[in-house]
Parts: structure tokens; C-alpha cells; sequence
């Protein structure tokens, strides 16, 4: 490969926030003939194409986005040169990382844990809904996903889905409320649940054992986020149906306690990545295998 051109990797990056050769060059102060020669030197040099257009516009190929991340990295460094010659000033490699805005902190905390305090490391974390960070990850602007619920595939799908652990789930309330041992069936009938909402495979677990033990249960909340059904635990607002690793801490600490294990229901999380020529390396440090 031809040596680097700096200059090309600043007209690239260039091009690539603005997305079309007309505006970059109006901002450049280049003739769009001018730039769009760069461009494709700088892409004979790498030896592969880092925009497809799209219309009127241009977007980045796969080997586009990771020349961006290694040019911004690379402008990065030479910024802090100029500042500084101590160590702190060194290239951090990004890991981009999306997570259902529902699922448990502590299990995300569990996924990153491997990176966590690295020096050569950046992890961005962004949440949204499955959906939005399905999109984001087919337009290479996530690197994984970290979910509950695993996306439909079919022959056309580029994902990978990766089945990182299962959790079971258990009934847990304050120590107060949970009192001497009772059997599951008479918690289930006597005490107010907090229970995650129907459309999740949780709840329909959870009313599947209900209607196996002939109870019907008193539901104190319905809730789509974890994190305030750990919440409304703690508040004493009645049991929650929840996984005992999203309130690890307050089981630790006896502020929460462990009622039942909910046998035969469990909690399954994934990480899901798109089928990339050039997977982030940082990956093999945080999937399985």
C-alpha cells in the first residue's frame, strides 16, 4: 500500500460529514473536480472504495466508516502531540454500543466489564429501542447491540446473534414485606406484583405460571423498564417479577430479599452484530468464543 496521505484523510473526513462532493468542496474552498481526484487517490491507496452514492448524496462503505473512525483517531492524536508527549495523549480505539433504553444496567455493566479502566479504550454507549439500534447497526453507526429479545432473521438478515447469558427470575421485595417463608402460590395471590408488561416474553412466562397455579395475581404496576421495577421494589410498592441480576446490590446489601425462584422462567440477553468484512477487534475481547 501507497504511504498516507494525511492531507486525503482530512478531505476524506471532510466529505464524509458533509456527505456530498459539492458541499465539501464549497467549504474546502476546492473545485469538486479537485477533491473528487483526492478522494479516489486516497482510495486507490487503501485499495478499496469508502463511498457508494446514494441518490444525490454519498455514504460510507463499510471500509469508509472504519477509515473514519482511524482518521478521527489519528486527528485526535495529533492534537494531543501537539499539547502533550506524555502517554495520556495515545490513539483510544472506540467500541460503539447500543442497548435496549429496558434492559438492566448491571448486565450491561457485566458485558463492558472486560474494557472497563483500559487506556486504549472508548466505549460509547447510546440506548434506544430495538428498532432505532437495528437501524444504526445496519448503517455500521453501532458496532452491537446488546438485547433482550433476538431480531427476527431470514435469508436476506445480516445479523449475528450472540446468546450471552440466562438469567433466572425470581419474586424480590423488602425484607418487611417478603416476612417468614410462604409457599409461591399464596405470595402469588396475596401480595401486590410489579410485573413487566405484556408485550415482553417475560410477562407472558410469568402469566403462563399463574394461570398454571390457578391464581390470579394483584398487580400493583406494569412496568417496561427494569430499572423502575427495581425502583418501585425498593419502595416497597409489592413484589417484582424480575431477573435477582438487576438488583444485585440491594440483595447484597439485604435491602432487597429473594422471595421465590420463579422455576421455568428465565431472562435470555443478547448481543447482536452485523456481518462485517472488518469486525471491530474489540469485539473478541467482550462476545463469547
Amino acid at each position: 500500500m501507497a504511504q498516507l496521505n494525511l492531507h486525503h484523510l482530512r478531505l476524506f473526513r471532510a466529505v464524509a460529514s458533509d456527505g456530498t462532493l459539492t458541499g465539501a468542496a464549497r467549504a474546502l474552498n476546492l473545485s469538486q473536480s479537485a477533491l473528487s481526484s483526492q478522494i479516489k487517490a486516497l482510495e486507490a491507496s487503501l485499495g478499496q472504495d469508502l463511498f457508494e452514492r446514494r441518490g444525490r448524496g454519498l455514504v460510507l462503505t463499510e471500509a469508509g466508516r472504519i477509515a473514519l473512525d482511524h482518521a478521527e483517531a489519528i486527528f485526535r492524536t495529533a492534537e494531543d502531540l501537539a499539547a502533550t508527549l506524555r502517554e495520556t495523549g495515545r490513539a483510544r480505539r472506540a467500541l460503539r454500543v447500543g442497548a435496549l433504553a429496558t434492559l438492566s444496567r448491571n448486565f450491561q455493566m457485566q458485558f463492558l466489564r472486560p474494557l472497563i479502566a483500559r487506556s486504549d479504550v472508548e466505549v460509547v454507549l447510546r440506548s434506544g429501542s430495538q428498532e432505532e439500534l437495528l437501524r444504526d447497526l445496519e448503517a455500521l453507526a453501532l458496532d452491537v447491540i446488546l438485547t433482550n429479545v433476538a431480531p427476527a432473521r431470514d435469508a436476506t438478515s445480516h445479523w449475528l446473534v450472540h446468546r450471552l447469558d440466562e438469567q433466572p427470575v425470581s419474586l424480590i421485595g423488602t425484607p418487611a414485606r417478603v416476612g417468614p417463608k410462604a409457599a409461591l402460590r399464596d405470595l402469588l395471590a396475596s401480595q401486590p406484583l410489579i410485573v413487566p408488561t405484556r408485550e415482553t416474553g417475560l410477562r407472558a412466562a410469568f402469566d403462563a405460571l399463574a394461570a398454571r397455579l390457578q391464581v390470579t395475581p394483584i398487580y400493583a404496576a406494569e412496568v417496561d423498564d427494569m430499572a423502575m421495577i427495581r425502583l418501585l421494589a425498593r419502595a416497597d410498592a409489592g413484589l417484582a417479577v424480575i431477573p435477582p441480576i438487576v438488583v444485585r446490590d440491594e440483595l447484597q446489601s439485604g435491602a432487597l430479599v429473594e422471595a421465590s425462584r420463579l422455576d421455568g422462567i428465565g431472562e435470555t440477553f443478547f448481543a447482536v452484530t452485523r456481518e462485517r468484512r472488518f469486525p471491530n477487534p474489540l469485539l473478541r475481547d467482550v462476545l463469547p468464543g
